[in-house]
C-alpha cells in the first residue's frame, strides 16, 4: 500500500492542554506507518476572533500514512470527540483541534475538506511549527515554506519549554 507524507496542526486550550497535545500525539502515532512521526516543539499563540478564551498550545505533527484524504479527516475528527471536542462556537474554546494541512502536495476541494488548510499560509501557530520539522518544505503551490514566514510571526509564538 502507497504511503503519503502529510502535515497535521494541533491545538488545544481547555482541560489541560499540553496533555490534550501528549494524548493527540500518542493517538497519531497509531495511524502513521514506519515510525515516521515527527512533532514540533509545543507553542503558546493567542486565540483568533472576538471570543474571550485561554491562549492556545500549538504543534505540528507530519508523518506518512496510507490512508486516504477522508479516512484520514474521520480518523482526525475521532481523536477530536475522543478528547472531548464539542463544536459549538466558530472559533471558540477547544479541548482539541486537529487540522490536516497538507496531504502530500496535492490539492484537494471536495465539501469536508480543503487541503492545503485554508488558512495556513497566514498563521504563525501553523507555520512556524512546520518549519521547524520541515525548513525547506515547498507547498503545492510552489511557495517555499521559509518565504511565509516573517520576523513578526516569530516574534507572536512563545515557544513551550518544559
Amino acid at each position: 500500500m502507497a504511503t503519503i507524507q502529510v502535515y497535521v496542526a494541533l491545538g488545544a486550550n481547555l482541560a489541560n492542554p499540553t496533555q490534550q497535545l501528549d494524548a493527540a500525539v500518542a493517538a497519531l502515532c497509531a495511524i502513521a506507518v514506519d515510525d515516521s512521526l515527527q512533532v514540533s516543539s509545543y507553542y503558546h499563540s493567542k486565540p483568533m476572533g472576538d471570543v474571550v478564551q485561554p491562549d492556545y498550545v500549538n504543534a505540528v505533527a507530519g508523518f506518512k500514512t496510507t490512508l486516504q484524504p477522508i479516512d484520514l479527516l474521520d480518523a482526525l475528527q475521532a481523536i477530536e470527540q475522543q478528547q472531548g471536542r464539542v463544536r459549538l462556537q466558530h472559533w471558540g474554546p477547544r479541548t482539541l483541534d486537529l487540522d490536516l494541512l497538507l496531504y502530500g502536495q496535492q490539492n484537494i476541494s471536495v465539501p469536508r475538506l480543503t487541503v492545503p488548510h485554508y488558512g495556513m499560509k497566514q498563521r504563525s501557530f501553523v507555520l512556524i511549527p512546520l518549519a521547524e520539522i520541515t525548513p525547506t518544505l515547498t507547498l503545492p503551490c510552489g511557495t517555499s515554506l521559509e518565504s511565509l514566514i516573517s520576523v513578526t510571526m516569530r516574534d507572536e509564538l512563545q515557544k513551550l519549554i518544559e
